[in-house]
């Protein structure tokens, strides 16, 4: 019997966990930093890890942060589906300490406090605890740590409860099993496409739909569930089948003849309203359309091989998939006025990446060559300011010994240059950590907010307008401060963010994290009708984290955005005279 196959995303996870052990456990930083930049690079690797190994552990070693030892660890694993090392310093660990790792904000240095000082090792345990008020015996505890952590708990389970998948994940995870099949069926295929809410990329995904046009149903279908990725087979039949993945994912597949390739793509893709809506259009041109194709009144079929055809057929330009989703699309298609939406190749640079000054895992340089290698022409290095000390944020004389190698850097190219930069956090009473001389400094500010979320709306909006009034910042970065499925927004009042934003010229962004999206299509519709100016960013800690930009497009085009409205598709002295601290100087 073949060992389970492990994906990217499985082997990330355990990775992750062992590095959490180790660090519950007190082994040294640099040994626990190894295993999450391992398992962050192959978390984000853009193909199979097992097709790198292909029984050679030496290419494994490839991969960013897999060195001699663990790149045998990892053979271990490939080859018999368990990893020895993992087994022998997780013995003798409670189960329930894993589960305590998933709340919000309790990290291994809390879970290794609570399990040696208090005896707490499951969630049951810890949420008794809290409400009990007994937490607030450990040093450092108090009334307020255990609200947290019961608000934590509460979003935990509401996070398991919830069968969505981050885009982050089920789009790669689309493109193995599509290259898979490709693979295994050759010229059999003749066209495949990923269809549902992953075509129209939003946020977070449910089934994968997927479907192929060809003339050999049976072949490809046979291929499908024999495929490694598959754990179980749900159904099976002459043209459609489905399967229970590896990573928990149901996948559907449905062939198709070529000549309806082109309805069938359009009627899986579209929402419910979107594709109730095309069909009225046909309806008040006699027609009729589903997934085979058109009808005619005397039941004469038009099939339409292309999906371009079955816009075309009702008198209407294609309309993207992102856009979808019956908000205004068929007005501005009737109008031909629908958005020519921007597209990863247009962006110029990236406007907030991490290193290891602070929660990074690379260095300054590892990330500018990142950056370059994918065509940027400059990177805002945007580590974290003292106030979020949990993140080993930046104090000010760390600044300026980061501004020196930042300097030492941008000797080095003349294609491409790293800005002096800054996640500048903002206060609970709305103040920065640094002073404006300092700021001043900078090539650009960002502000955002992760401590006491859980401010009251006019609270916490008057803290971020007060940070956004100040002349030296220039960028608002992930404004909801949303965790997808893990943590809610704030209480924000968006409305006003965006007004005072627009009056005092600063921008808001678009953070592709994939477990962050935000701001969401949703807001970025509203901010385009206020005439806020948007950034596009990756907020990534390592060189494949840059992927993120991928998906802050993807928000961008379900917002209607084109790359005019884009400011980081400008060069860097372009978009420097955009900047407020700019026209302050100028004036």
């Amino acid at each position: 019997m073949a060992e389970p196959h492990w994906t990217n995303a499985e082997i990330a996870a355990l990775l992750y966990r062992i590095a959490d052990l180790l660090e519950i456990q007190g082994e040294i930083v640099f040994k626990v930093v190894a295993y999450r930049r391992a398992a962050d690079a192959i978390e984000h690797l853009g193909r199979d890890l097992r097709a790198i190994w292909q029984n050679d552990p030496k290419n494994l070693r490839a991969i960013q942060g897999v060195g001699e030892a663990l790149a045998e660890k990892l053979d271990e694993l490939l080859r018999t589906g368990e990893m020895s090392y993992y087994e022998k310093i997780s013995k003798g660990v409670p189960p329930g300490i894993f589960e305590l790792l998933t709340i919000p904000d309790v990290g291994p240095k809390t879970v290794a406090r609570l399990w040696k000082e208090v005896k707490i090792t499951d969630v049951a345990k810890l949420e008794k605890a809290a409400r009990a008020g007994k937490l607030r015996e450990l040093k450092g505890f108090g009334a307020r740590s255990e609200q947290k952590i019961l608000a934590g708990i509460e979003a935990a389970r509401r996070k398991k409860s919830s069968t969505r998948v981050l885009l982050g994940v089920a789009y790669p995870f689309a493109q193995e099993i599509v290259a898979a099949l490709r693979a295994a069926c050759g010229d059999a295929i003749r066209e495949i496409a990923p269809a549902g809410s992953l075509r129209r990329m939003k946020p977070t995904v449910g089934d994968l739909d997927l479907l192929v046009s060809s003339d050999a149903p049976d072949k490809i279908i046979a291929a499908f569930v024999a495929l490694p990725m598959v754990r179980a087979i749900n159904a099976r039949g002459t043209t459609k089948a489905s399967v229970i993945a590896q990573n928990g994912m149901q996948v559907d597949l449905r062939v198709l003849e070529p000549k309806h390739w082109g309805s069938a793509l359009q009627y899986f893709t579209g929402s419910k309203e979107h594709n109730v809506a095309l069909r009225q259009i046909a309806l008040d041109q006699d027609l009729s359309l589903s997934e085979w194709g058109f009808k005619t009144q005397d039941e004469k079929e038009i099939f339409t091989p292309t999906e371009d055809a079955v816009y075309e057929k009702l008198g209407l330009r294609w309309i993207p998939p992102e856009l979808r989703e019956a908000t205004n699309e068929f007005e501005l298609a009737h109008a031909d006025k629908l958005p020519r939406l921007i597209e990863l190749k247009d962006l110029k640079g990236d406007l907030q990446a991490h290193s290891n000054w602070s929660d990074g895992s690379f260095s300054i340089e590892q990330m500018a060559e990142a950056a370059r290698a994918r065509g940027l022409k400059y990177l805002a290095i945007t580590d974290h300011s003292q106030g979020l000390g949990i993140a080993r944020g930046l104090t000010p004389e760390r600044v300026k010994q980061q501004w020196a190698e930042i300097d030492a850097l941008n000797k080095k190219w003349k294609d491409f240059v790293v800005l002096k930069s800054i996640e500048m956090e903002i206060r609970a009473d709305g103040s920065l950590d640094f002073p404006d001389e300092l700021l001043a400094q900078f090539d650009l500010v960002t502000v955002s907010t992760h401590s006491a979320l859980k401010q009251a709306r006019e609270k916490i909006t008057a803290r971020v307008i007060k940070a956004l009034q100040n002349p030296y910042v220039d960028i608002y970065l992930h404004p909801t401060a949303r965790l997808i499925n893990q943590r809610d927004e704030t209480a924000l009042d968006l409305e006003e963010v965006f007004r005072v934003a627009k009056e005092t010229g600063t921008l808001l962004e678009i953070d592709g994290a994939p477990e962050r999206l935000d701001l969401d299509d949703v807001r970025v519709r509203r901010a385009r009708e206020i005439g806020v100016q948007i950034v596009i960013n990756s907020d990534a800690h390592s060189p494949d984290g840059f992927a993120g930009l991928f998906y802050g497009v993807a928000m961008a085009r379900r917002g209607g955005l084109e790359a005019r409205e884009v400011l980081n598709t400008l060069e860097w002295k372009e978009l420097k005279l955009k900047l407020k601290r700019h026209k302050r100087k100028v004036k």
